[in-house]
């Protein structure tokens, strides 16, 4: 049955999104829990639930005739996707269900709309969740994992242990001996083994027994302290410190680009001729000076070039612009004084 509202189109499907209790066995099923400590770790434990969720959808003409099947194709395009209403990467969707028997065309425009609820299957971590991943890849600056083979995490260098692991570069991209070049000569690609992901750029290694970080199968456990949500995708920033809120693992500055040179090399810059400052198209730039304040200098004086160049030209044109105006002056004086001259004779 179809009833007609007059109020303003609906173009677009309303996204919003109710979610109710998760779904959880009968209580009867259910064990009872010791203490309330124990039954919320169990609910915040778990990286995979499933919610009940209500939605409000337009449902497209073309549908009219079948309307789950146009709903279950809306539903299947939120599928890994991350909805902020539900709070996780929803992976699956069952047990759909229209909320109402009717469904309502609003004004002239012929979609149907009505709510449907349904259960989400969810994938949604938590900050303080510990996960197991695999190494995908290393460099100096951050690890990478993927977690189900799917979901992206990334463990900053601040966040692995410096006094246990080091990082170790690997060979170069056109190392003909230990370069990937090499390895494919030798190695077919059914033989060579699965974990080499890590390998290519280098790997961080423990500092006494040298063995690789996540070992041979390359699994490492970590924890989560962030979350990040780009293009509707979610992604976990890790660390596999022993205390990864605490403040001493904060982002450190680099090292500066400032460096104290040695007593040798001080002594063969003072051997060295200097060239003379007062030479045009030369400039002196102290040792001690970082390199952006060098273009800073060097921004600034090309600015200060152009402003000049500006002023100039604005000169000129009012001096031009004064001329004219002298000359129209003087020709209207000529044209008088001819004009009298002639009047008298």
């Amino acid at each position: 049955m179809i009833s007609q509202h007059t109020s303003k189109k609906r173009k677009q499907p309303n996204l919003d999104i109710h979610v109710e209790a998760p779904v959880r066995k009968s209580r009867k099923m259910e064990k009872p829990a010791k203490d309330k400590r124990d039954k919320k770790g169990k609910a915040r434990d778990t990286e995979f639930h499933v919610v009940r969720a209500s939605l409000m959808l337009s449902i497209p003409p073309m549908f009219a005739s079948n309307p789950r099947v146009g709903v279950e194709e809306m539903l299947d395009s939120m599928i890994m996707r991350y909805i902020p209403a539900l709070r996780g990467v929803v992976l699956s969707h069952s047990n759909l269900l229209f909320l109402t028997k009717s469904a309502a065309i609003q004004a002239d425009c012929p979609f149907l709309v009505c709510n449907v609820g349904f259960d989400a299957t969810l994938w949604s971590p938590h900050v303080g969740m510990k996960l197991v991943g695999r190494v995908n890849l290393c460099s100096p600056d951050h690890v990478s994992l993927l977690l189900h083979r799917t979901f992206n995490i990334s463990i900053p260098r601040h966040h692995i242990p410096q006094q246990q692991w080091k990082f170790e570069y690997g060979p170069a991209e056109n190392d003909p001996e230990y370069g990937p070049a090499a390895h494919d000569e030798t190695i077919e690609g059914d033989q060579a083994p699965e974990n080499k992901e890590g390998d290519g750029g280098g790997k961080w290694v423990h500092h006494l027994t040298n063995e690789k970080l996540g070992g041979s199968n390359g699994f490492l456990e970590f924890t989560v302290i962030g979350l990040t949500v780009a293009n509707e995708m979610l992604s976990l920033l890790g660390s596999i410190q022993e205390d990864p809120f605490s403040p001493e693992h904060a982002p450190k500055p680099g090292p500066s680009a400032k460096c104290t040179p040695s007593v040798s090399d001080i002594e063969n810059v003072e051997d060295e001729p200097r060239a003379d400052p007062s030479e045009e198209g030369e400039e002196e730039i102290e040792s001690d000076e970082d390199t952006f304040k060098a273009l800073g200098k060097m921004t600034d004086k090309v600015a200060a070039q152009a402003k000049r160049e500006a002023d100039e030209a604005a000169q000129n044109k009012e001096t031009t612009r004064e001329k004219k105006r002298k000359r129209k002056t003087g020709q209207i004086e000529i044209n008088r004084t001819e004009k009298n001259r002639k009047k008298k004779t």
